[in-house]
C-alpha cells in the first residue's frame, strides 16, 4: 500500500505500532463503551454510523479516547460487538470495563491476511504458554486513513492466562 496526497483529509491520528507489537499488558478494570454492528459473514455493514453515533456520544459526555483503542468482538457472522475505550464513565451509554493480563501483536497488511495473522498470533502465544481466552481485534485507522497512510495495521488483543 503506498501513501496517498499529503492534502488528504484523515480522521484517524497515526498508529504507532511500537507500544502495541507483541507486549503482555495489565488491565484493571478499564472503561469501554459497548456498541453492537451488524456484519455480513464478519463484514461490518454499518460500523462507520456506529462509530459516528460513539464519537457523538463521547463528545457530549466530555470524555476522552485514550489511544483511540477500539475493540472489535465478532460474535458471529452477523454481529460485532465494539469497545471503544473511555477516560471515565459515558451517560447515555453502555459502559463496562475489561480486567486481566492481554496479549498484544500487531500485523500490517490486508483485511484478506487475517485468518494468517490468527494462526501466526495463536502459535506466538502456545510457544509462550500462554493461554487465548477471549479474542479481539483492533482495526486502527478506517480504510481511508489506511490509504493515506501507506499502512494498515491491525492489533490482535487476547485476554491470556
Amino acid at each position: 500500500m503506498s501513501p496517498q496526497p499529503e492534502d488528504e483529509k484523515t480522521c484517524c491520528p497515526p498508529f504507532d505500532p511500537a507500544p502495541w507489537d507483541d507486549k503482555l499488558i495489565e488491565w484493571n478494570s478499564k472503561s469501554f463503551i459497548k456498541a453492537h454492528v451488524c456484519t455480513f459473514m464478519f463484514m461490518p455493514l454499518n460500523f462507520g454510523g456506529v462509530m459516528k453515533k460513539l464519537d457523538r456520544t463521547v463528545t457530549a459526555a466530555g470524555a476522552q479516547v485514550p489511544d483511540y483503542l477500539c475493540l472489535s468482538d465478532h460474535t458471529s457472522k452477523w454481529n460485532m460487538d465494539v469497545y471503544l475505550a473511555v477516560d471515565k464513565e459515558v451517560a447515555g451509554a453502555e459502559n463496562v470495563s475489561l480486567s486481566g493480563k492481554f496479549f498484544t501483536k500487531v500485523y500490517e497488511g490486508p483485511f484478506k491476511d487475517t485468518e494468517k495473522w490468527c494462526k501466526d498470533y495463536a502459535a506466538i502465544a502456545e510457544s509462550r504458554g500462554l493461554a487465548i481466552k477471549k479474542w479481539y481485534m483492533w482495526y486502527t485507522t478506517c480504510p481511508k486513513c489506511a490509504r493515506k497512510y501507506g499502512k494498515n495495521y491491525t492489533v490482535i488483543v487476547g485476554k491470556v492466562e
